[in-house]
């Protein structure tokens, strides 16, 4: 199951950044991506790097990795809580 969904996932976030140009017709501008990543192409590149993040997700989840990169993501945050 998780080979499937993360084969999902990859063709998902290299569909969101080849087709970046529908993505912004379809969902529109973005405040957040247009004030942190720039006026003009603000949106087009975080469209882009969305897609680059889920497909990163998607292999993470293919492989089986996810409680180790879960634990590699959170392991600074988690070690400093008081038992």
């Amino acid at each position: 199951m998780n080979i499937i969904l993360g084969i999902l996932m990859i063709g998902a976030g290299i569909w969101m950044v080849v087709q970046t140009e529908k993505m912004l017709e379809n969902f529109g501008r973005s405040g957040v991506f247009e004030k942190y990543l720039g006026s003009e192409g603000g949106s087009r590149l975080g469209y882009k790097l969305l897609g680059l993040l889920i497909i990163f997700l998607g292999i993470v989840i293919m492989l089986g990795m996810t409680s180790n990169f879960l634990g590699f993501v959170l392991g600074p945050l988690l070690r400093h809580i008081p038992n």
